[in-house]
């Protein structure tokens, strides 16, 4: 019998370009997201030994390719997870930035394609075409990109798009371009997945719901001949006992009250986006039902968009649900938690030590964990003993 499980994760964080705090939904514990944020986030993904970091795209966010270019020089090792935009931009402009952009990282861009599924948002953005023609533009663009990235000119021309002798002057570190990520829950969405890209992402869905995406995908991907490694994003609430979790995700939520959930859902359901549709559908708007499936809380999609479910308990359950999607074949998991630096540390201490890593570049990997057990006799910052230090004050 063919297995498909996967046997060691890569793990990735996010980097909260739109916001971040304690709670959703809220101004109440929310922290201004400035570059130096941003900065000590990255820096704590690449020191712990997170395989990359997602920068989300849309007009509620920085640019992702700005702030990914300002977070490399103060990383070593971590991959930057960037979008890129079919419709949006040219696909030899953004062939052009992402091969910059993989030169100057030395290898550590990784390029998410999104074709977006706002049409209000859309429209911001000068773009009308509906679902279907999106999808349809998103092919034309990976043709081009796939041809500039062989080394060859580029002469194209589709329904949307055309070019004539596109060229890539200055080529990327990694062979081919950059990895492609891509997710989409559609029909026509998974068949971009399954002709151009290198791993589908899925959102945090039950197992059995994911593993059938994902067996749609693969029977698509072979009928090409092609291979497609898969991918999941969710948010994390790991604590050190499971009761601790779980009050954790009510207190994230706290602040939220139904008239903020009802105005978040009439946003959600604007969209024409089926990803998002199955979101919504796991808790509907309610607050009694949002444990989907066991230790996957949806109470972040009552506001959020987009990833709307998170895994709660305590390290050992989380790391066994973790196992669980990777029985079904994803090896790559794109997660957050609130506040995004202090989950980071949280999740890779806690978690990290409990799976099969496929990455661990961490600096502390190998050494053990540090004891700290006091300055064995030394005065620290000055030569006072702390009372005497007090009396002279």
């Amino acid at each position: 019998m063919t297995t498909h499980a996967a046997s060691e994760a890569n793990i990735l964080w996010f980097i909260p370009t739109h916001g971040d705090g304690r709670h959703l939904g809220t101004a109440v514990g929310a922290r201004e997201t400035d570059l130096g944020y941003l900065r000590q986030i990255a820096q704590a993904a690449d020191t712990l030994g997170y395989y990359g970091v997602l920068l989300p795209t849309g007009r509620s966010c920085e640019d992702s390719w700005v702030v990914a270019s300002a977070l490399v020089p103060a990383t070593e090792r971590l991959r930057f997870l960037v979008a890129v935009r079919p419709g949006l931009q040219s696909p030899t402009l953004a062939a052009r930035m992402a091969s910059t952009l993989d030169r100057l990282s030395n290898g550590r861009l990784l390029v998410n394609v999104v074709t977006g599924g706002d049409p209000v948002e859309n429209a911001g953005d000068g773009i009308f075409l509906s679902h279907g023609e999106r999808y349809d533009v998103t092919r034309e663009f990976l043709d081009v990109w796939r041809g500039l990235f062989s080394g060859a000119p580029v002469n194209y021309e589709g329904a949307h798009l055309r070019i004539e002798d596109g060229r890539l002057f200055y080529p990327p570190v990694q062979p081919g371009g950059p990895p492609l990520y891509f997710g989409g829950s559609s029909d026509a969405a998974n068949a971009v997945a399954a002709t151009y890209v290198d791993k589908y992402l899925t959102w945090g869905e039950p197992p059995a719901q994911v593993a059938a995406k994902l067996a749609g995908v693969r029977r698509l991907a072979e009928e090409q001949g092609r291979e497609v490694s898969f991918g999941i994003r969710l948010h994390v609430i790991v604590r050190e006992t499971s009761e601790r979790a779980w009050a954790a995700a009510g207190d994230l939520i706290r602040h939220v009250d139904d008239a903020t959930i009802a105005s978040a859902q009439t946003i959600f359901a604007r969209m024409d986006s089926v990803g998002q549709r199955r979101m919504a559908a796991l808790h509907g708007g309610r607050r009694d039902k949002l444990e989907v499936s066991p230790n996957l809380w949806a109470g972040v999609g009552l506001v959020r968009g987009g990833a709307g479910t998170a895994l709660v308990g305590d390290p050992e359950t989380v790391a066994a649900r973790i196992r669980e999607y990777m029985d079904i074949g994803i090896d790559s998991f794109v997660l957050s938690g609130y506040p995004h630096l202090e989950e980071a540390y949280r999740f890779a201490e806690l978690v990290f030590p409990l799976l099969p890593l496929a990455a661990t570049t961490g600096r502390n990997r190998g050494k053990g964990p540090a004891v700290n057990t006091g300055p064995f006799g030394e005065s620290i910052a000055n030569g006072l003993p702390p009372a005497l230090r007090q009396a002279a004050m």
